[in-house]
């Protein structure tokens, strides 16, 4: 696929997988994106997943013709990008290996080598390499989300090689007729969402480079309305309200907690709430959950005392959001017990050191049942959510 005049893409797809990293539901399968850039030297950027080697040693060789590569340019350590290195080389043995210091490191970790032996090139923020006509510029991207990641933004061409950034989940075979923000914003917040701050700190180095295309590790080719994409990912890694609405993820054992989880998104509704989202917590895939938690203004959790805590499952859910930073929002909770109801103060106690988080007081209180008082509890959280 030719991405610009010099710039062909040569990765893969992954219709084999069916958890990428041991954890996210693919039913669409995985991109792992490369790409070469042809000019007077030839630069490789990444490989792809072990599985996927001699396909793509195939895709590189279709596209160099009688050329060699000079460089390898090594962004990502993840071995879905880097699984090819020793593989590479053993095919091209002149080629110069591009990464950085801590990348390396890791070289020799997952691969037994550093490559101190071979021909490499150790690059720093704001280092450059001339292959001629295309002069690359490389921007470190510290947590973004491993510590040996950077950028490669092409001068020539206004392209910006940007590791895992801006990669969505699904192969590239595969029509997704939700578009690009449904499954970026599932993996963005499973994967990267913990470090915001560091994808902050990148996006105002790149803010300063004019942009054309965005050449993610999966996911499409970017080429259009670049400055939604950019905007998106301020809102995301800055904790922001991506859309209106509510989202309410519960987990319920006979019943009764999920009754009064519909009977609250039908208040919401009728009071013209936007958007209600509804997480049977047990049930759903809990990424897609997460990914609307973050997504929405507002959230309430609603659980059973279990074991003198909570239900184990959104016991789980809670540590997604409070182990990506979950902040800036504004918190309903709903606790049922029969005889002893700790689970408002077992959340609340969770929920202690996320950031600028609004607990809406009180806790609505079911007491094995939904009754008319609890009932009206639920009526007030209603209320509470849509001021």
């Amino acid at each position: 696929m030719r991405v610009t005049d010099d710039i062909r893409y040569i990765g893969v797809n992954d219709h084999e997988v069916d958890l990428f990293e041991g954890q996210y539901i693919v039913p669409n399968g995985m991109a792992y994106n490369s790409y070469v850039i042809l000019d007077e030297k030839t630069a490789v950027m990444d490989s792809v997943d072990a599985r996927f080697g001699e396909e793509w040693l195939a895709n590189l060789a279709g596209e160099l013709g009688s050329r060699k590569p000079d460089y390898l340019i090594v962004q990502h350590m993840e071995p879905d990008h880097s699984a090819n290195i020793m593989r590479f080389l053993e095919a091209w043995p002149e080629a110069t290996v591009v990464s950085s210091a801590k990348a390396f490191q890791m070289m020799k970790n997952f691969y037994g080598s550093d490559l101190s032996d071979r021909k490499r090139i150790v690059v720093g923020d704001k280092d450059t390499l001339e292959l001629g006509r295309h002069t690359l510029t490389f921007v470190t991207a510290p947590m973004v989300h491993w510590p040996e990641v950077f950028f490669t933004y092409d001068s020539t061409d206004r392209v910006l090689f940007s590791a895992d950034a801006f990669g969505k989940f699904g192969a590239l075979d595969v029509e997704d007729p939700e578009g690009w923000a449904c499954e970026a914003r599932r993996y963005y917040f499973g994967i990267v969402g913990k470090y915001g701050a560091q994808v902050q700190a990148v996006l105002k180095k790149l803010a300063g480079l004019e942009l054309k295309i965005i050449c993610p590790l999966h996911g499409p080719v970017l080429d259009e309305n670049l400055a939604y994409y950019l905007e998106t990912y301020q809102t995301w890694s800055s904790y922001g309200t991506e859309s209106e609405g509510i989202v309410i993820n519960y987990t319920s054992v006979y019943g009764h907690t999920r009754q009064a989880a519909e009977e609250l998104a039908e208040l919401l509704r009728a009071k013209g709430c936007p958007k209600v989202a509804v997480n049977d917590l047990a049930r759903c895939d809990m990424p897609e959950a997460v990914e609307d938690t973050f997504r929405y203004g507002k959230a309430v959790l609603a659980t059973t005392t279990y074991n003198a805590d909570i239900f184990p499952v959104m016991k789980t859910f809670i540590e997604h959001l409070t182990e990506r930073n979950w902040q800036n929002k504004t918190v309903g909770l709903i606790e049922n017990g029969s005889w002893a109801p700790t689970a408002a103060k077992t959340m609340k106690a969770m929920l202690e050191g996320s950031k600028n988080l609004t607990l809406l007081e009180p806790a609505v209180k079911i007491t094995s049942a939904l009754n008319a008082d609890s009932r009206a509890q639920l009526e007030q959280l209603a209320d509470a959510l849509m001021a």
